[in-house]
């Protein structure tokens, strides 16, 4: 690990809430290290490393957030005039997610009604952390997130009106969607440009 950090990398790094000491355990899962198990046992090192998720560096499954990919970006560069980025909160791209997934799972589709039981949008403030840490990650954008859950709805209420069963029934709440990942198959589909009328009649596990 060779890392050359001038004064205006040192303070512009404090100034950020960032220690040398979390740049440090950062280079290490950069270079493959998974930082659960080099942190494990140490209660010094368990502590920065829960800094470290804290300050969304890293997220709980050992990957480097795009705050983090950007900190380590700024100590490669010699320009003093560098600043870090910090991704701040996409507080309306949630509000739009939120939106989209439905409230309950009762609903109207065409000519059909189906009564449903449950709530299905729960713990606002859990879900908008855990929406933004997978944002932090980098890997989807909000758009992403959103088309996901508005093409997994439709799926179920299209199947709901072609079997005369409430298939959203089956939906998961709001923030166990999010835990679980369950919005990745349908980002996949979306992706590869299916659309509801056109897709596989079985599409795995989430052809409910």
């Amino acid at each position: 690990m060779n890392v050359k950090l001038t004064l205006y990398h040192f303070k512009e790094l404090l100034k950020n809430g960032f220690s040398l000491d979390m740049v440090f355990l950062l280079k290490l899962v950069e270079e493959g290290h998974d930082l659960k198990d080099a942190c494990n046992g140490d209660p010094k090192l368990e502590i920065l490393a829960q800094g470290i998720y804290r300050k969304g560096l890293i997220s709980g499954d050992n990957k480097i957030t795009l705050t983090g990919k950007n900190v380590l970006k700024f100590i490669k560069e010699e320009a003093p005039n560098d600043k870090i980025i910090k991704k701040k909160p996409a507080t309306e791209d949630f509000q739009r997610w939120w939106k989209a997934f439905p409230g309950t799972d009762t609903f109207k589709h065409k000519d059909k009604s189906f009564a449903g039981s449950r709530s299905l949008r729960r713990d606002v403030e859990n879900c908008k952390l855990k929406f933004n840490a997978i944002l932090s990650e980098g890997e989807y954008t909000a758009d992403d997130l959103i088309a996901a859950v508005e093409f997994d709805v439709l799926q179920k209420k299209e199947n709901s009106y072609k079997s005369g069963e409430n298939k959203l029934k089956y939906m998961q709440n709001s923030l166990t969607y999010l835990t679980q990942r369950s919005f990745e198959p349908f980002i996949e589909l979306v992706k590869q440009g299916i659309t509801i009328e056109e897709k596989p009649k079985t599409v795995g596990a989430t052809d409910i």
